[in-house]
């Protein structure tokens, strides 16, 4: 049986091929009915090996399932595709895409520069794992491009941005900090890169590569999966070189995702633009709702016109929506405390992105590690990952979780 699928990536014109809309390429970029049996979907190839024509003559480009899997190649094909890039690899976690890029683009005695808020576990693995390996790191506060360029030296190997945050939802210009980056190389001698991790907008909302960023990566566990039932992670980029590092890194440390993996979140993907569609008008509303709440300090959400992102986020945005994630302030520690434990139909869980409505405390779930830190969160923070369901359901139980605070 052969595949319309190899071991190299597609182009990010596949959107074009496909059609030009962003739905079409998440159902039918990166894979053609096979012509044997014209399966519809990509199969599980389960299979860890496979035969060869001949000595080092490959069927495919594929020979063992730790270096290359033609589903999880398909997978990253489509997902190159939605992000406009040339190439794409495919993880087994969002953290592990995380540590073989790090690795493939740092040595020790590098520099990075990186926000000051961001996912706790991205800032554990540089502050522990790669600060012990002799990488030197700097937080600024990325959403001021002046603060990035200042803090470039000749050694600085990559600045790495979330937009939005996690979890306080500050949005940094993709563009402008590009652009500083692009300048201090040329007077620093510098040969920094700009890694966008795009988890919380997904590819539908915005496209960092065509804002300048150098490379792009995902969870692929929240948004590009979005059922909450697998884990996962992709890097996405135009550059032949990193990919190639990549790879070797790939079969070399083995972070693969399993080929089961990849099928399910090839499933989840082709619905990404109608579910995220729901996100974020659920969102909005929510935001809205939220923000005429008293017992509420503060919302942070881009699509509302007070925060003090919304413009950028506006202008960089594929014009679709701000998102799905809303975060909260309330009065103290202990009434967040015991909101996030007044709600019913909305989960008190970690991890975001699926399409049931998730609500955490960071400071003591998702980013305990950053306690102390630059990067430590308000103690008064919730985070919400609003889902897909009724919105009126949603605002009916942060209503009932709400008037419970009173009596707090």
């Amino acid at each position: 049986m052969t595949d319309h699928i190899s071991d190299t990536t597609r182009h990010g014109d596949d959107i074009t091929k496909c059609g030009g809309g962003f739905d079409t390429a998440a159902i039918h970029a990166g894979y053609e009915p096979d012509e044997s049996m014209g399966s519809i979907n990509i199969p599980i190839y389960a299979s860890t090996t496979f035969a060869q024509n001949a000595p080092n003559d490959l069927r495919g480009g594929f020979e063992y399932g730790r270096v290359a899997n033609p589903t999880v190649v398909s997978l990253a094909n489509t997902i190159a595709a939605l992000e406009g890039a040339q190439y794409g690899k495919i993880f087994g976690s969002g953290m592990a895409a995380t540590d073989l890029l790090l690795r493939a683009l740092l040595r020790p005695g590098d520099h990075l520069i990186m926000g000051h808020d961001a996912y706790g576990g991205t800032y554990r693995l540089i502050a522990s794992v790669f600060a012990d390996w002799g990488v030197e790191f700097t937080v600024v506060d990325t959403t001021k491009p002046e603060q990035v360029g200042a803090a470039i030296q000749p050694n600085t190997k990559l600045v790495w941005i979330e937009t939005p945050t996690n979890p306080l939802l500050a949005i940094t210009d993709i563009a402008a900090v590009a652009s500083v980056i692009k300048t201090s190389n040329a007077v620093q001698s510098a040969n920094a890169k700009l890694i966008v991790d795009n988890t919380f907008a997904s590819p539908y909302l915005q496209r960092p590569l065509e804002l300048g960023a150098d490379v792009v990566l995902h969870s692929t566990t929240k948004y590009i999966g979005g059922h909450s039932d697998v884990v996962g992670g992709a890097v996405v980029s135009n550059d032949s070189q990193l990919d190639e590092q990549l790879d070797f890194l790939l079969g070399g440390a083995g972070p693969i995702a399993s080929p089961f993996d990849a099928y399910l979140t090839a499933r989840g993907v082709k619905t990404l633009g109608v579910r995220m569609d729901r996100h974020c008008s659920n969102a909005q509303i929510i935001a809205e709702y939220l923000a005429a709440r008293n017992e509420v300090v503060e919302v942070l959400y881009p699509g509302l016109p007070s925060h003090p992102g919304h413009e950028v986020a506006k202008k960089q945005s594929t014009g679709k929506g701000f998102g799905g994630m809303v975060s909260i302030r309330l009065r103290d520690e202990a009434t967040a405390l015991k909101f996030v434990q007044s709600t019913n139909l909305i989960c008190l869980a970690e991890s975001l992105g699926g399409v049931e409505s998730l609500l955490e405390h960071p400071a003591t779930m998702t980013h305990q590690s950053v306690a102390g830190s630059q990067l430590e969160v308000p103690r008064d923070l919730v985070r919400i990952s609003v889902g897909i369901e009724n919105v009126e359901d949603l605002i009916a139980d942060l209503d009932t979780a709400l008037e419970s605070l009173g009596s707090s």
